[in-house]
């Protein structure tokens, strides 16, 4: 009799596309399930199945998704927070209040003129009157006494800062583009969208609160990096480079590497006294069409209008043209009736008695959070203390075992329908090099104090009773493991 041909296993049916590799999934820790291990937190489990993809289409890679915030924001529906979001405490999503019963604050418009010439399609680098608003407005705060001015040819209007961010990333030749962890989420997917320029990520010192000296720009220069992205004000620490070292890092580029400079939350300054003082590199740029120095800002954080989508791009005449070109097939450009109504909101003497009525306030409510998060226990250091922004880098250490990583403290809110973002979203890793577990992220959480200080009490109120809990808990269970030592 032949023999029979050696039986070929059967395959099961894939769960992944063909592109995903599989490899054995790792644990916080190994042996049985823990309080602060993966086999027993499905958040953790769950965080890791959205990052590797569910069943694919053709065409689909469904990792692409969603950023940081909105994974959160789905997490927070399946507790209920799309039928009740009054009931909910959103200190997650980056979002400023947006009422007018801030003391000193402009009112913003309430109805919107559409005049005919805004039905047509506007220029995809923004209506003129709207460019040259801004660059008079730059000049005014940042250029004074300066002989280089920028004019309405060094400003892009674009449908908000990640379009910004996406029209910069077009335009950039091949090269090594330098980034900083912690960072904004949203810098995750871009940079792991063009394939024009290679991502290098830096970590940054937690010890050192964080900051970005001038020493570290010379080293990524001195490696190869021509392009540098980063938040200042910073996403999500509240830190700030303010000048001199601000002055010294652009120094160090200037004819070496394009420096990408994210202002959103220029306006939220505390270091000078709420003066209505903005943190901006347009003060230490030396000639405007040749530094290459491209700074985003926009009506949506310090101006409180994330809804209307504007945003701009200011840089030297070169870039910006490009900037503008590339609209045509990305974005398609603004919308035309809210840029001619953003005009008259940026004449400067307004936008300073702005500025200072925002800092006060924002300040206020920093101040705040900060005194009940200390009061419950969290370890929060002086030089922690945000500088800027409405944002809080949340340190859970001190919190007991089960509590003290991001995802975990994620979940345990929810259940208290209180929403923040876990830290690891902030450890911007493109190239997904870094297993979840090896983040310097992972114990922290992103809290904003950017909604109404009721919101922000409700939602102190339910992170007091997460903490209550888990420190309650703790310890029933040394106590029990106390009487069982005794008795053996």
């Amino acid at each position: 009799m032949a023999a029979k041909a050696p039986q070929t296993p059967k395959t099961p049916n894939r769960k992944y596309s063909s592109s995903v590799t599989s490899r054995p999934r790792r644990f916080s820790k190994a042996g049985e399930p823990t309080e602060d291990n993966e086999l027993s937190s499905k958040i953790h489990r769950q965080f890791r199945d959205a990052h590797r993809g569910h069943r694919a289409h053709a065409g689909l890679d469904p990792s692409r998704a969603s950023t940081g915030v909105v994974w959160c924001t789905e997490r927070a529906y399946e507790h209920g927070f799309l039928d009740e979001p009054d009931k909910w405490a959103n200190l997650g999503q980056g979002a400023p209040e947006v009422d007018d019963d801030i003391e000193g604050s402009f009112q913003r418009p309430q109805t919107i003129d559409i005049s005919i010439n805004s039905r047509e399609y506007g220029p995809t680098a923004g209506i003129k009157s709207l460019r040259a608003a801004v660059a008079n407005l730059y000049n005014a705060h940042h250029r004074q006494g300066k002989e280089s001015k920028y004019t309405y040819e060094n400003v892009c209007i674009v449908p908000g800062g990640r379009a910004g961010l996406i029209r910069i990333a077009a335009v950039l030749g091949n090269s090594y583009l330098g980034f900083f962890i912690p960072d904004y989420t949203a810098y995750n997917e871009m940079l792991s969208l063009f394939k024009n320029f290679a991502a290098i990520p830096s970590p940054l010192s937690e010890e050192d609160g964080y900051h970005i000296h001038p020493t570290k720009i010379s080293e990524e220069i001195a490696r190869g990096t021509t392009v540098i992205l980063t938040s200042n004000p910073r996403n999500p620490t509240g830190h700030v480079v303010a000048n001199p070292e601000l002055a010294e890092i652009q120094d160090i580029c200037r004819d070496r590497a394009t420096l990408v400079m994210d202002e959103f939350y220029g306006g939220y300054n505390y270091t000078s006294d709420c003066d209505g003082t903005v943190v901006s590199a347009a003060e230490n740029v030396h000639d405007v069409n040749e530094d290459d120095v491209l700074i985003i800002d926009g009506l949506t954080k310090r101006f409180r209008l994330p809804g209307w989508r504007i945003a701009w791009i200011v840089g030297p005449k070169e870039f910006i043209k490009a900037i503008g070109s590339c609209g045509s097939y990305l974005d398609g450009g603004a919308n035309v009736p809210f840029q001619e109504a953003a005009v008259s909101m940026l004449e400067p003497d307004k936008v300073l008695k702005e500025m200072k009525a925002l800092q006060a306030h924002f300040m206020e409510k920093r101040d705040y959070v900060i005194g009940r998060l200390r009061k419950m226990g969290f370890h929060l250091p002086e030089e922690n203390v945000p500088q800027s922004t409405f944002y809080l880098w949340l340190d859970l250490s001190s919190l007991p075992t089960g509590l003290n990583d991001g995802l975990n403290f994620f979940q345990k809110c929810l259940e208290e329908k209180v929403i923040v973002v876990p830290g690891i979203f902030f450890d911007l890793n493109p190239s997904k090099r870094r297993d979840l577990f090896d983040s310097p992220c992972h114990h922290f959480v992103r809290f904003s104090y950017g909604p109404k200080m009721e919101v922000l009490e409700m939602g102190l109120d339910g992170i007091e009773r997460v903490v209550k809990k888990a420190r309650r808990d703790s310890d029933l269970r040394r106590s029990y493991h106390s009487v069982l030592y005794d008795r053996e």
